[in-house]
């Protein structure tokens, strides 16, 4: 039997009436409803455009809160949300759980058992879901319709006050809140949500928060695979320009002769090939954001043209006279210590002081405490979608010794290796409906990578040792003189072969065939 009386449901009113914040709200709803609903896990979860994200959750691994769930891919949610009435489903309901293996007491699928689901509508429009489940069977047939139904109301009311605070809070920033929907379509399939909880990721999000709705310049630095693009995007996502283009550039692609028909535009006739008129990427963004990723890359010279785009806002497209007004906001990106890089020379000062009007510092992965759990969760329902399988989860003991690592290539390299993981996992579980990443799927893949380095790596250390003890030590000559030799070395060992070193050396191509030139390598291929 489980009966909720009146006061309960009075108690639960009030608790939400005095809770200070939406955390605070959605911790109390949940912990109300555990109180008065004999139950073993619950989850509220918001609704938006064809996504379930998990809010706030009481019972289910904290990995849960990093999934997103595409409603048509889990039944039991499809018709949650297809309904305007609590729905509780058979004991024996054929229809698979989202949740399986995801209860913190049960780490396999789930035996039959009791489960629900609370729509929750406000004026007549789906906010999310409450789900409840119990390991014990037909535990909630005894809850009164009418007493779902009020709890309902309450949640959806809870639910709408946090959105309410929200979009007040948003308009204090920029007045547009509706977002277009082509723009809206492309940031959900290019997955355009910051994920993490860390104190250092909130402090990230309350600075984008801050400095999205101006026109400043942005210069975003961190090291590579930490997620500086996606910061753009959520930049120009948050900003007045929203509805405006942004327009990608990867500047350590562009080729020296070309930057400026690439950026400005060229006549036709301007050089041999210019068949035709070419809009460039400041025309293209006109209106909206440029993303100048790599800016580090860039040389002095295409530096310099760069810099008089952005101090006059004109262009002068190749091979026409007269100029062009633009207006572009410009976000730049880099791995680089640019202030460094200026006061050394080698990038330019003036146009360094005029992309960092607001720096950004993108944290690395190991800084970002508790966050490798949420990430794996979001990776895992990722890889789950993209293999096709009927549930995907990562056990506690594999998601600890992801904790261990390092992630030297941050959270592409954490992707990575969840979609390698999910890979081997699926290979030794073929006949199980729930598969499950174990450490031995991520240790293999961490702990043996082939090694990149030169076998007389010993003799660098040496050296480098040798060169610790000396007076004067210029840091950039050692590390380019460190870098030349292991990349010559890679570079030989795969017969001269680019595109394969730069794989073993996880660097982009394009990237390493500048950084090859700024190094003068030359190597010889080596005779088969």
């Amino acid at each position: 039997m489980n009966q909720i009386s009146s006061t309960a449901i009075i108690e639960l009113a009030l608790d939400l009436a005095s809770s200070l914040n939406s955390k605070d709200r959605f911790d109390r709803l949940l912990d109300t409803v555990r109180k008065t609903i004999n139950c073993d896990a619950v989850a509220l979860l918001s609704f938006h455009g064809d996504i379930l994200t998990p809010i706030a959750l009481q019972g289910l691994s904290r990995d849960t809160i990093g999934r997103r769930f595409v409603v048509a891919e889990h039944p039991r949610f499809d018709v949650l949300c297809q309904s305007t009435q609590p729905v509780r489903f058979a004991a024996d309901s054929p229809l698979p759980d989202p949740y399986d293996g995801l209860l913190i007491d049960r780490e396999d699928d789930l035996p039959v058992h009791s489960c629900m689901g609370l729509p929750l509508y406000y004026d007549d429009k789906l906010l999310g879901l409450l789900t409840i489940d119990s390991l014990t069977p037909h535990e909630f047939d005894n809850i009164a319709e009418r007493t779902l139904i009020v709890i309902s109301a309450i949640a959806a009311a809870t639910l709408n006050t946090a959105f309410l605070i929200e979009q007040l809070e948003s308009r204090a920033v920029h007045s547009q809140q509706v977002v277009a929907e082509l723009t809206e379509e492309a940031w959900k399939r290019d997955g355009g949500e910051l994920i993490g909880e860390s104190p250092i990721m909130q402090q990230l999000k309350e600075e984008l928060d801050i400095v999205a709705s101006s026109d400043f310049n942005i210069l975003i630095y961190g090291e590579t695979g930490v997620g500086k693009e996606l910061v753009a995007r959520t930049l120009h996502h948050k900003s007045s320009r929203q509805h405006g283009p942004l327009v990608y550039v990867n500047c350590a692609a562009l080729p020296e002769n070309l930057v400026e028909s690439e950026l400005f535009g060229h006549v036709k006739g301007a050089f041999t090939g210019a068949e035709t008129k070419r809009a460039g990427k400041f025309v293209l963004a006109n209106g909206g954001t440029l993303f100048l990723d790599e800016i580090g890359e860039l040389t002095l010279a295409a530096q310099s043209k760069i810099l008089r785009a952005i101090q006059s806002n004109e262009i002068q497209p190749v091979g026409q006279d007269n100029v062009e007004q633009v207006n572009v906001r410009i976000i730049a990106a880099t791995n680089r210590d640019l202030k460094r890089e200026a006061q050394n020379g080698r990038f330019r000062a003036d146009l360094y002081h005029r992309l960092s009007v607001y720096p950004i510092k993108v944290p690395n992965l190991k800084e970002r405490v508790g966050d490798v759990q949420i990430l794996s969760g979001y990776f895992v329902e990722k890889t789950k979608r993209k293999l096709g399988v009927v549930q995907l989860k990562i056990t506690n003991e594999a998601i600890r010794h992801l904790e261990q690592y390092n992630w030297p290539g941050n959270v592409r390299e954490l992707e990575h290796v969840i979609s390698r993981s999910a890979l081997k996992a699926r290979a030794r579980q073929k006949d199980k409906a729930i598969i499950s990443i174990e450490k031995q799927d991520c240790g293999t893949l961490i702990n043996d990578q082939p090694s990149i380095l030169p076998t007389n790596i010993t003799k660098i250390n040496k050296n480098t040792e040798s060169a610790s003890v000396q007076t004067h030590i210029n840091l950039r000559d050692e590390t380019e003189r460190f870098q030349r030799q292991l990349i010559k070395q890679v570079l030989t060992q795969e017969n001269g072969n680019w595109a394969e070193t730069s794989r073993r050396l996880s660097v982009d191509r394009a990237n390493l065939n500048r950084i090859a030139k700024r190094l003068n390598i030359k190597v010889i291929k080596s005779i088969l």
